[in-house]
């Protein structure tokens, strides 16, 4: 069993990476929102959704190939389904934030918009954390990834080709 620090360890650098890719997510969603929001005539609400779904397919491409690289990188049609469909649970609720600010309340403006799409934003955050590293890139079993260790450990060492002689 893992010492409880080298757990928390593991624990805090994970939420690092996660963090890095998910700010950068974050401007990318802002970023898209603002631009659509500006440059076309969408409601704030589908302007946000349409911000939403590109940052879910820039964040998937983060967290497998760098936040969890290490994870089990079997059934990745599995992994998929489930990323997607934990990033649509996401998009309900930072959306909903928003779609209640904006119809219910009536806070449209440029800076209420940004304001409650951070917000939404960072509510879903804490949901999408808990679940992509519950559900969607779990850990290998500890037996399996000791296994995986072992076998690569009892290979036999490599003998370099011999070399050829050139006249």
């Amino acid at each position: 069993m893992e010492p409880r620090s080298a757990r928390l360890q593991r624990l805090v650098r994970e939420m690092a990476k996660f963090g890095a890719v998910g700010g950068a997510g974050v401007l990318v969603n802002l970023g898209v929102f603002n631009l659509v929001r500006n440059m076309s005539d969408l409601p704030v609400v589908r302007a946000s959704i349409i911000a939403t779904v590109v940052a879910i397919v820039f964040n998937y491409v983060g967290f497998r190939y760098w936040t969890y690289r290490d994870r089990d990188k079997g059934g990745r049609t599995r992994e998929l389904v489930m990323f997607l469909l934990f990033s649509a649970a996401g998009l309900v609720i930072e959306n909903g934030l928003l779609y209640l600010a904006t119809y219910g309340f009536g806070w449209d403006t440029p800076l209420q918009s940004n304001v409650f799409k951070f917000v939404g934003i960072g509510v879903a955050t804490l949901f999408r954390f808990w679940s992509y590293r519950t559900w969607v890139f779990r850990a290998l079993p500890a037996g399996q990834a000791v296994a995986g260790a072992e076998s690569i450990l009892k290979q036999e060492p490599r003998r370099p080709a011999p070399r050829q002689r050139v006249p």
